[in-house]
């Protein structure tokens, strides 16, 4: 497997692979003999597991780390508590022949490592320990949704913004969070146990209430559709966008369309150019829309692209983004209305 590893980076345009370990305790001495710009682990190792070596390598030698996890159920546990642990990403060893699942890794594979190549070290160890202070739920009149997208340091970010809202914040949820089939279960899970409203993995079908969140599952597509005055989720397997599924710039202009000047769009830290054109169709059909700024981000790619376009109404940090979301929801009020 670090062989076949080993070959894939040395391919890639840019990487080069300076040495390898067999053990973890071969990792850390290997670490601090070669300083390597980037550094990738994988969880299941002999003498000192991944999780102990990224402990170490992120208390006193940080720099940007790739695990390598298994695809199933405990491996999205694993996987999620590395990113917990300070990794910026993951990739999912193959599941079943390797032949099989080769051209997946290795496209995945390098995704993961260019994402760690523009990753901000600073944002990412800042990110562990980021609170933002609770903030009071708005007075809303009629409905309205907030919409996220987030990718590399999603997980972290989305924790962060989730847990300080309100649990009567009188808005619906919805998030995309770039996540491959079955660790968006567990991020779900992981989401619903911190933050103040439940998070669950979107099915399709569901009526867009307030007070509640959906994370759009891993490979799908999420969007939402006015039926008879009733806003419903929908479930897709559409082509990608911008290679990805799901996607932001799938959700935002649905959200656009259906909730139009009721709707909060938010792009939060990740790669790629993801959910600018989304979040431009939000604040074209007359709702708010946010930025995480380029301090706090761990990769200013998809924030970034956001505010070049002009997307972007605020631009704000991280602990800043559930005030601003607040902000926005209470400019929605109707005095008198009712409070969900």
């Amino acid at each position: 497997m670090r062989r076949m590893i080993s070959d894939m980076i040395n391919r890639f345009p840019g990487f080069h692979v300076a040495g390898v370990a067999s053990d973890g305790q071969e990792a850390l001495r290997r670490i601090e003999e070669l300083e390597p710009d980037l550094v990738t682990l994988d969880i299941e190792m002999p003498r000192l597991d991944g999780f102990g070596v990224l402990e170490r390598v992120m208390s006193s030698r940080p720099r940007p780390i790739v695990v390598f996890s298994a695809y199933t159920e405990s491996g999205s546990v694993a996987a999620l508590r590395a990113l917990d642990l300070g990794a910026v990403d993951f990739v999912a060893k193959p599941s079943g022949p390797i032949s099989f699942d080769l051209g997946r890794v290795e496209v995945r594979l390098y995704e993961a490592l260019q994402a760690a190549a523009a990753a901000d070290v600073g944002a990412l160890i800042a990110e562990r320990t980021l609170e933002a202070e609770p903030v009071v739920a708005p007075r809303i009149g009629g409905e309205a949704v907030v919409a996220i997208a987030a990718s590399t340091g999603g997980p972290r970010a989305l924790s962060t913004v989730l847990r300080a809202l309100p649990p009567s914040l009188g808005a619906a949820v919805l998030i995309v969070q770039h996540m491959p089939p079955g660790f968006t279960s567990t991020l779900a899970a992981r989401l619903s146990a911190v933050a103040s409203l439940p998070v669950v993995e979107a099915s399709g079908g569901e009526s867009v209430v307030p007070d509640r969140a959906w994370l759009a599952p891993g490979d799908f597509h999420m969007r939402v559709r006015r039926i008879e005055g009733t806003v419903k989720i929908t479930l897709d397997q559409r082509e990608s966008i911008w290679g990805t599924r799901p996607a932001a710039d799938a959700l935002f202009p649905s959200v656009a369309e259906a909730f139009g000047e009721r709707s909060v769009g938010v792009v939060l830290t990740g790669m790629g150019r993801d959910g600018a054109n989304g979040l431009a169709a939000i604040r074209a059909s007359g709702g708010r829309t946010i930025a995480q700024d380029e301090p706090t981000s761990v990769v200013y790619g998809m924030p970034g692209r956001a505010v070049e376009q002009g997307a972007a109404e605020r631009v704000v940090s991280l602990d800043g983004v559930p005030g601003a979301i607040v902000e926005c929801l209470a400019e929605l009020t109707v005095p008198g209305d009712e409070v969900y």
